[in-house]
């Protein structure tokens, strides 16, 4: 029979820190995936509806940067969720719980645990052998000369060098995002210049720290794209309701109109 030896581990410690806390109402880990790890069985249907909950203000964080920890208060207790590792770690305590003896447990003991199970397994549902699994033998490495070992190490360190240089040169996918059709008005304003909120750019800006973003491109969902000019806004009452200026020509190039949606993300060369 195969047991899932890390899950039992984690199990274990969760359940441990509630014997050490009683004033713990509920602790688990899980993953994006839905994976759950609970220490107490008869809370399972509880951690299942947090951690729907919980989805979709995660999914909303990723937008800007991802979730190191979130606590939620009210009058009946705390939920405090916090990134570790690969997990997300939950604890649920009553409004008078001492938070000092319960965070020097949790915030010590599970990334502790985490680390010492990454370093055992490949991963972390790495299951042990079953019992009629036969030995497999025994790889002992072969030593070699200083001078040989000597020539792979550079080897392999020229390697790594080149590995993350190229690391580097990698740029994330162009932000894409969605936003409403506003005319431009004025006189002088550029046929083939759009115009963003200046919290936009400053986004994309900081995305793409050694760029010049001076380009976007907008598409309709009807799936007709043009490349133009990008600017910000200058109208202060626009910043911040997601309104993209759009002049004329480029409207009827797209086939579109004031109100409508589209989609706009910067020209990265």
């Amino acid at each position: 029979m195969e047991i899932d030896v890390s899950s039992f581990i984690l199990r274990n410690t969760l359940t441990e820190i509630t014997n050490a806390c009683p004033d713990i109402q509920n602790i688990f880990l899980f993953k994006e995936d839905g994976d759950i790890i609970s220490g107490e069985e008869k809370n399972q249907e509880a951690t299942v509806h947090t951690v729907d909950a919980l989805d979709g203000v995660l999914e909303k964080a990723k937008a800007l940067g991802g979730v190191e920890s979130i606590t939620f208060e009210s009058t009946k207790g705390t939920v405090n969720v916090s990134r570790v590792n690969d997990f997300y770690l939950v604890t649920l305590v009553p409004e008078k719980a001492d938070l000092k003896n319960i965070n020097a447990f949790t915030n010590i003991l599970i990334p502790t645990v985490l680390n010492l199970l990454d370093k055992i397994a490949p991963t972390l549902n790495r299951n042990s052998p079953s019992e009629t699994e036969s030995e497999k033998p025994i790889i002992r490495p072969t030593s070699m000369p200083n001078e040989e070992r000597s020539e792979e190490a550079a080897e392999n360190h020229e390697k790594h060098e080149v590995a993350e240089a190229s690391m580097e040169k990698i740029l994330p996918e162009p932000q894409v995002n969605q936003f409403i059709v506003e005319n431009v008005g004025g006189l002088f304003a550029s046929s083939d210049t759009v115009r963003v909120d200046c919290d936009t750019l400053s986004q994309w800006a900081e995305l793409y720290q050694d760029k010049k973003i001076e380009e976007a491109t907008v598409e309709t969902f009807g799936g007709k794209l043009v490349r133009c000019k990008l600017k910000p806004l200058k109208n202060a009452k626009l910043e911040g309701k997601g309104i993209v200026q759009i002049p004329e020509k480029i409207q009827q190039a797209l086939e579109i109109t004031k109100g409508e949606l589209v989609r706009v993300k910067p020209v990265i060369d």
